[in-house]
């Protein structure tokens, strides 16, 4: 799933490519993507893109004179760049291709999504806060105004596990899965530790881990092109997804704990004193 740092280097990527340049056709080819109708796709047509901005996980194409196209690319969606979109219509079909957008240069994308949970949403609205899912969204954790103290009063008066509570868009917008891995193995914190727990120390260490991961993979993604962000993500990767291999701080085999739709990695050596977490959904705690 792209989270905050893959989605900004999409937004840098679409500013350079989008910005002055008029959409003359928006293909829908998967209907179950839209999730607004009013109004149109075909109200995008013919507007000239004037800026992209990120909120969280949401990519948003702002039009003059026009109406907002909004995406959520979910777990399973990409944004692939085209120089030259293929000629013709696109067939609706059990394929990946969900929508296309074409640019009077002949230029354009196409958004994709593999697997059979159709979770990719596109929406067009004239406000970005139409769109429930940003309406909801807590503060950008690299935000100038994103401080300890900031980060202090969002986890008072928690009462669940620490990787529950970075993942949560309402609480801090942008992590997933994949860096919540990878904050909380920079912090040398238990996934399942009580937010409740945490110590003013705690919070201090949190912050940091928090700030250091994410602007070291933004820092990584800059300037890549769209093509490259995934490949990129995954090799800078330290824990997430690397189970069975060696910790790169302590050595220690990488451990994960599986979920019904998802699963964590992490490291018992530097996060939970040498012991294995249960890999079941109900396993305790390690305080």
């Amino acid at each position: 799933m792209p989270e905050l740092p893959e989605v900004e280097a999409l937004r840098d990527f679409l500013t350079e490519h989008l910005v002055g340049h008029e959409i003359v056709r928006v293909l829908p080819v998967a209907i179950s993507v839209l999730k607004t109708y009013d109004p149109p796709l075909t109200a995008l047509e013919g507007h000239e893109v004037t800026a992209v901005h990120r909120h969280g996980k949401f990519l948003d194409l702002e039009t003059a004179g026009g109406p907002r196209l909004v995406t959520h690319l979910a777990r399973a969606g990409w944004l692939h760049w085209k120089d030259r979109l293929p000629s013709g219509m696109p067939r609706p079909g059990k394929g990946p291709l969900a929508l296309r957008v074409a640019l009077e240069t002949g230029e354009g994308f196409d958004l994709t999504e593999a697997g059979t949970q159709k979770r990719l949403a596109v929406y067009v609205v004239q406000d970005p806060q139409q769109v429930p899912g940003i309406a909801r969204l807590g503060p950008d954790p690299l935000a100038d105004d994103f401080d300890e103290a900031r980060l202090a009063g969002l986890l008072k008066g928690e009462r669940r596990r620490l990787k529950g509570a970075l993942r949560d868009q309402s609480l801090i917008a942008g992590v997933g899965n994949a860096y919540s891995d990878e904050i909380l193995h920079a912090a040398k914190m238990s996934p399942f530790k009580p937010t409740s727990s945490l110590t003013p120390e705690d919070i201090t260490t949190l912050f940091q881990a928090l700030r250091s991961t994410l602007t070291d993979a933004l820092s990584r993604t800059r300037g890549l092109a769209a093509a490259r962000l995934k490949s990129e993500k995954k090799s800078g990767l330290r824990v997430h997804g690397r189970t069975g291999a060696p910790c790169p701080v302590c050595g220690d085999t990488i451990r994960d704990v599986s979920f019904a739709d998802s699963s964590l990695q992490y490291c018992p050596t530097c996060q939970t004193g040498g012991k294995p977490l249960a890999d079941r959904r109900m396993s305790r705690l390690l305080r």
